[in-house]
C-alpha cells in the first residue's frame, strides 16, 4: 500500500515532519509512506488552475496515485498552517485528487492538547465537496508536550506515543481493507 504524508509544516525541525518520519521508518514494513514537501506549492491561484505550475501538477500526481493521505499538522492560531491550506486548495479544484481518497490525520504540539483544534478544522475541510475524503474515525492522534517526546535527533521516544500510534496504524490498516 502507497501512503503519502502532507506535513502542514515546512519547518527544518518540525515536530511533525519527525512524527510522520517516525511513522515512515517504524511501519515500513506495512505501507511505503513517501512525505511530500509543501516548499515548492505556488501560492493557489484561480487565474493558473487550469494551467497549474509543474511543482502543483507533480504534487497532485503523487497523491492521485497513493491509497490514501496521512495528514500531520501542527495547530497555528487554533487552525491549520496556511502552507496546508494552500495545498489543499489546490488538490479540491480542477481533478479533485482528494476526492473519496481515505485519510488518516495526526499532529504533534508543544502544547498539552496537542492539535485539537487544528484537526477539528481539517476535519471538517476534508469533508467539503471538493475534497469528500472519507477518514477514519475515532483514532484521534494528538500528540502533546511533543518538545518532550522526541530527543535532540529527532526520535519519538516516548513509550506510550509510540503504542499508542501502533495501536491507530493497526486500525488503519483493519480500516482501509474495505476501499480496496
Amino acid at each position: 500500500m502507497k501512503i503519502v504524508a502532507i506535513v502542514g509544516s515546512i519547518r527544518e525541525k518540525s515536530l511533525n515532519l519527525q512524527l510522520a518520519q517516525h511513522i515512515q521508518k517504524r511501519y515500513a514494513e506495512t505501507f511505503e509512506l513517501e512525505i511530500l514537501s509543501l516548499r515548492d506549492l505556488p501560492m493557489y491561484n484561480q487565474d493558473i488552475e487550469l494551467d497549474a505550475p509543474q511543482a502543483v501538477i507533480d504534487f497532485k500526481a503523487k497523491v492521485n496515485a497513493a491509497d490514501a493521505v496521512l495528514w500531520v499538522t501542527p495547530e497555528y492560531n487554533s487552525t491549520i498552517p496556511g502552507v496546508l491550506g494552500n495545498a489543499i486548495d489546490w488538490m479540491s479544484r480542477v481533478d479533485k485528487v482528494m476526492h473519496g481518497k481515505p485519510s488518516i490525520m495526526m499532529g504533534a504540539s508543544m502544547g498539552a492538547m496537542g492539535t485539537v483544534k487544528a484537526q477539528m478544522h481539517l476535519r471538517d475541510i476534508l469533508f467539503a465537496s471538493g475534497l469528500n475524503s472519507p477518514l477514519l474515525p475515532m483514532n484521534e492522534v494528538y500528540v502533546g508536550s511533543a518538545h518532550e517526546k522526541f530527543d535532540s535527533e529527532g526520535h519519538l521516544t516516548d513509550e506510550a506515543t509510540i503504542s499508542f500510534l501502533d495501536t491507530v496504524i493497526v486500525n488503519f490498516m483493519q480500516w482501509m481493507k474495505q476501499f480496496k
